[in-house]
């Protein structure tokens, strides 16, 4: 049998570090090579031990190998040299952990015919894997083909990697916005990924709605935890664990805008760390882009509000917690909606006014139904806070900058709620009081209330009831029919004359008609609906019907 042992040492190259250590085998996937099977391998110390990554094998029978290692390496050996004091040898396996070796395979049978309990005991105690071959080999077999292997791996990662290069320069050049970057990372990982601003609020993320009540309750906590255990990781130079959440910084030119957090997830050919990578540049130079505006929280949080108006969640907690991990608080505190129509207003500048009220604010899209410029918001305040009419004037005027024409500034505000179902309600009552008719431009701020509007609490309150709806479709066919046909505006008209039941002077102005057109107008309405307008009834039935279709955006 030829001899196992290296006549010259050879020096391996240094332990590779960062995304390419993720594309490295693994000691389980070695030994699950045919060349390494052949010779029936048992793991006597195995378990996380075997999650290793090798970056090269190493043959080695001698006692002074240690020194010869850079880490990384696992060593094939028929132990022939090994000490044989047992304290020596619990040292020998001691100098191969402290050297940052992967493994340890054992050949039977040419020196040992069964390995000492001392080397099973030093190696578990230092969580180092060992396997033992009971087959005899040829080393130069086992060699070929683990090195094969990474040099195979590591050209696929080589390609793979162009590949996602390619990908996420394509995005920076189309000016992606972050929630889309976000979403091609998860799409490439087949992971949920989390991007988080520096005070671990989350500004998007791409994860099962079923898995959102889990994952964001506490999720400042939990990401501050996942941040120490990544540092702990790099300072001892180890890739993350199977289990572990991959963390990569997203900063250029020595500024660090937040963390893009990857949860555990299948193996990528390009290893997930450098994926990661590559989107944490791609957002990197889109926050460059940006400037001082913040396009992060605009796009992300804007998302959540536009998602709870339209029933995108699977469940009040899975929504409640990604609310809390973006930073807006629902324990302990009154949640309003409000829709702001009439001027532009920016989520920074929304979010302003709300601190200066100890709260917090995230601004939604404009509602359909509603004249633009609009921004729906929920804002959470203190429930000892104080929102009551000059409050709210106060805060929409702080909506828009200092000097601003606020005369057109309408400020809709939904019933004061506790908990997100109720919430969800102010919102939903802040979009109906803002599809009423437009206000004529008067002095300062107009503001609308839900507590001062029950018709449109109740609408609310019905807004899934399909018999409500088709009432109110039924009622006023005769009018949708003649505005469709004719380009008419007997609905305006029937909306203005409801705002102002006993002032018809009034209703003709807010119509913008003169009162000969507008008395016009109203015989023809009772016409075609065959009813009489002065009757309080109707009138009440009439106003429900409107407010209905208009709850409805229609």
């Amino acid at each position: 049998m030829p001899d196992r042992r290296e006549d010259q040492p050879i020096r391996t190259d240094r332990l590779v570090a960062g995304s390419a250590l993720e594309t490295l085998p693994t000691v389980r996937e070695v030994i699950a090579l045919d060349a390494v099977a052949q010779g029936v391998p048992e793991v006597l110390v195995g378990d996380d031990a075997l999650d290793a990554r090798v970056r090269w094998l190493h043959v080695s029978d001698s006692a002074g190998v240690a020194p010869l290692l850079d880490g990384g390496e696992l060593l094939l050996s028929t132990g022939s040299s090994w000490p044989e004091d047992p304290a020596d040898l619990r040292r020998f396996i001691g100098g191969l952990a402290d050297a940052g070796l992967s493994g340890l395979i054992l050949e039977l049978g040419t020196h040992y015919r069964y390995v000492p309990a001392v080397v099973v005991e030093a190696a578990r105690e230092r969580n180092l894997a060992l396997i033992v071959l009971h087959r005899e080999l040829k080393f130069i077999t086992i060699t070929e083909a683990v090195h094969g292997r990474i040099i195979t791996g590591q050209s696929d990662a080589l390609r793979s990697r162009d590949e996602v290069r390619e990908r996420f320069t394509a995005l920076v050049l189309r000016g992606s916005p972050a929630d889309f970057i976000v979403h091609q990372l998860a799409q490439t990982l087949g992971a949920p990924v989390v991007l988080e601003n520096r005070g671990h609020e989350v500004v998007a993320a791409e994860v099962p709605l079923a898995l959102e009540e889990e994952l964001f309750t506490e999720w400042e906590l939990r990401s501050r935890s996942a941040h120490r255990r990544a540092e702990q990781r790099r300072e001892r130079g180890a890739p993350p664990g199977p289990e572990d959440w991959l963390v990569v910084p997203v900063e250029a030119r020595g500024v660090r805008w937040g963390t893009l957090i990857a949860l555990p997830g299948p193996d990528h050919p390009a290893g997930r760390t450098a994926v990661m990578e590559q989107g944490a540049i791609a957002l990197a130079v889109g926050r460059l882009a940006d400037g001082e505006s913040d396009e992060w929280g605009r796009i992300g949080r804007r998302r959540l509000v536009d998602g709870l108006l339209a029933g995108r969640f699977a469940g009040a907690g899975g929504a409640a917690a990604r609310l809390e991990a973006a930073g807006l608080p629902l324990r302990g505190a009154r949640l309003y909606g409000v829709v702001v129509s009439g001027a532009a207003v920016t989520a920074e500048r929304a979010d302003a006014a709300a601190r200066a009220l100890r709260g917090r604010a995230l601004a939604g899209s404009a509602p359909d139904g509603v004249l633009a410029p609009a921004t729906t918001l929920l804002l959470s305040l203190p429930a000892d806070t104080v929102f009551d009419d000059p409050a709210a004037l106060a805060f929409a005027a702080a909506l828009v900058e200092a000097g601003a024409d606020t005369d057109r500034l309408t400020l809709s505000v939904g019933r004061a709620a506790e908990g997100l179902d109720a919430g969800l309600a102010s919102l939903h009552d802040a979009v109906d009081l803002a599809r009423g008719r437009r206000r004529r431009p008067g002095k300062g701020p107009h503001l609308r209330r839900a507590e001062n509007r029950p018709l449109v609490q109740l609408v609310t309150a019905l807004r899934d009831d399909h018999r409500v709806l088709e009432h109110g479709e039924r009622m006023l066919a005769p009018l949708i029919v003649h505005d469709l046909t004719r380009t008419g505006d007997l609905l305006d008209v029937l909306e203005a004359m409801l705002a102002h039941p006993g002032n018809r002077t009034a209703a003709a102005s807010a119509s913008h008609l003169s009162r000969s057109v507008f008395y016009q107008r109203i015989a023809l309405i009772e016409e075609l609906l065959g009813v009489d307008l002065d009757d309080g009834e109707t009138q009440t039935a009439l106003h429900l019907a409107l407010l209905v279709r208009r709850s409805a955006g229609r």
